[in-house]
């Protein structure tokens, strides 16, 4: 026996159909709400983390460099002043080295931590901002370069003796004539010529020597460091703490937050077309939960109405089908049992009438629940109003009265031309079903009004009848409602005509309403936009 092919799902029918599985949420809100709000504080606190350490890092290391930078202008201003590059550099600091360079770059003096005077030489060609490891710790470098004026005399050469003139004759008889004073006026002379030549000695030449100078120093940033990483180490300890205790607070936060919400849920749950009436417990307040109770109450509200509305309808239009009905089959029962008691023209018009009562009643329920599905297809186009006005009041003139007391006077006189943009079937049966309603409960007049006002079209029904009581004239707009009055008078009506009246208006744009008439009885005045003229 052969084995038969898997049948292959219909298309539209398997589990890829349409869009598509849905994906469905295993999460809770609470547990959502918590994993959102921990991981938006995370990522708040890890870019507040990252940018604090990098401010910390850059401040910390701010100190040494000034204290590095003060070293040096402490050193070059000695230098400046004339003392020797050793008394420059003078002084200990831990932590700290200064070390004063010639022009070539070779260590002159070193100064600060003796423990690092050994490495002096390794900072030596650093530049200002530079970060050298110095014994195993980080140091950052500054560094000036000076140049430092001095004033330099060199030694004179030696004089060349002048040679001692030999005395002459002339000489003694000079020393001859002395003896008259002449002596003095030879000191004079002597001492003239030592003077000359004093003034004519040649100064001592001087020059000013320019003195390089590199300057540098260095800041141990061990201190920054170890306060940067105990700032990350708290930073790293608090961070997931406060997560953690974020995390346990939203949890039950939500938890109590969304508690009546579950509770709602749960009670919702219960509530089936049967238990309509049940209804939330209102928590009271104005928060977001307690307009959800009345929301929800407000739903159930409407839900009911709506359902109670529905087994009405379906309880009244079962009651006016089935009257047409019975009278067809009891007279259809007669004929077959006493074939001579009822002959076939009588028979054929108890039917054709009921079966139009019965063909109203459908087409009124149609119309209904096509309005109330939001499908009561409206073709839009220019009617001339006035025209089906006219037309309807035409017909009813001359059509004698149930109770046989003659045709209904109908005034026509202040129809004017008006023009609407709608559905020319639909605004029939509303002129149709108003006409017919005034005729039914009028007592001998019929007055009809048309005219276009402040952009609009205004119909006035009016009859002189015993009109609609004031705490009526909402209700009687309702379905399968036959005021007292109406039901003595007429048993034939089905209490859909003013209902479809008002969803036909609805559709267009329009409004009903009724109030009591000059002639007595009841007016009815429909308002709907003009159309295009």
């Amino acid at each position: 026996m052969a084995e038969r092919a898997p049948r292959r799902p219909a298309p539209g029918h398997g589990p890829s159909a349409g869009t598509g599985p849905r994906r469905v949420r295993r999460a809770s809100l609470r547990s959502r709400i918590t994993v959102a709000a921990v991981l938006a504080v995370a990522l708040t606190l890890g870019v507040f983390a990252l940018v604090f350490a990098l401010v910390q890092q850059a401040v910390l290391a701010d100190a040494p460099r000034q204290a590095a930078s003060a070293d040096v202008d402490r050193a070059v201003s000695a230098l400046e002043i004339g003392s020797t590059p050793s008394v420059a550099v003078a002084g200990e600091t831990d932590g700290s080295l200064v070390v004063v360079t010639d022009a070539s770059g070779r260590v002159l003096a070193v100064g600060g931590d003796d423990d690092l005077a050994d490495v002096a030489s390794s900072i030596a060609s650093s530049g200002s901002g530079d970060r050298v490891s110095l014994d195993g710790d980080e140091f950052v470098v500054e560094r000036e370069d000076v140049g430092v004026e001095s004033t330099a005399t060199p030694t004179p050469a030696a004089s060349t003796p002048t040679p001692t003139p030999t005395p002459t004759g002339d000489d003694d008889d000079a020393d001859d004539d002395s003896g008259s004073g002449g002596s003095r006026s030879d000191d004079g002379e002597a001492d003239d010529d030592a003077t000359s030549s004093a003034d004519d000695a040649t100064p001592v030449p001087t020059r000013v020597v320019t003195t390089g100078y590199g300057v540098v120093a260095a800041r141990s940033l061990e201190e920054a460091s170890a306060a940067s990483s105990a700032s990350l180490v708290t930073l790293g300890v608090a961070i997931p703490m406060a997560l953690l205790v974020l995390g346990v607070t939203t949890w039950l936060v939500v938890g109590r937050a969304l508690r009546p919400v579950e509770s709602m849920r749960r009670e919702v749950d219960t509530v089936t077309a049967q238990s309509l009436s049940h209804r939330l417990p209102d928590p009271g307040g104005g928060d977001e939960i307690a307009r959800l109770a009345r929301t929800l109450n407000g739903m159930l509200d409407r839900l009911d109405s709506s359902a109670t509305a529905q087994r009405r309808f379906v309880g009244d239009a079962s009651h006016e089908l089935k009257t047409p009905l019975a009278t067809i089959r009891q007279h259809a029962e007669v004929a077959l049992l006493h074939p001579g008691s009822i002959d076939g023209a009588a028979l054929a018009g108890t039917v054709l009438g009921e079966e139009a009562r019965l063909t109203a009643l459908v087409q009124g329920l149609l119309v209904l629940a096509r309005a109330d599905e939001g499908a009561l297809g409206v073709t839009r186009r220019p009617v001339d109003l006035d025209d089906l006005v006219v037309s309807e009041t035409a017909r009813l003139r001359g059509v004698a009265r149930p109770d046989g007391r003659g045709p209904l006077a109908v005034d026509a006189t202040a129809v004017g031309p008006a023009r609407v943009d709608g559905d020319e079937g639909l605004l029939g049966q509303v002129v149709h079903n108003l006409v017919a309603n005034a005729a039914r409960h009028a007592d001998a007049r019929v007055a009809v009004a048309l005219v276009e006002r402040d952009g609009g079209v205004v119909l006035t029904v009016d009859d002189d009848g015993a009109g609609v009581a004031e705490a009526d004239r909402e209700r009687v707009f309702d379905r399968f409602v036959r005021l007292d009055e109406a039901r003595a008078r007429d048993a034939g009506g089905s209490g859909l005509g003013l209902a479809i009246v008002r969803e036909i208006v609805r559709v267009h744009g329009g409004a009903v309403s009724v109030t009591a008439s000059p002639l007595g009885g009841a007016r009815f005045v429909v308002h709907l936009p003009a159309g295009p003229a």
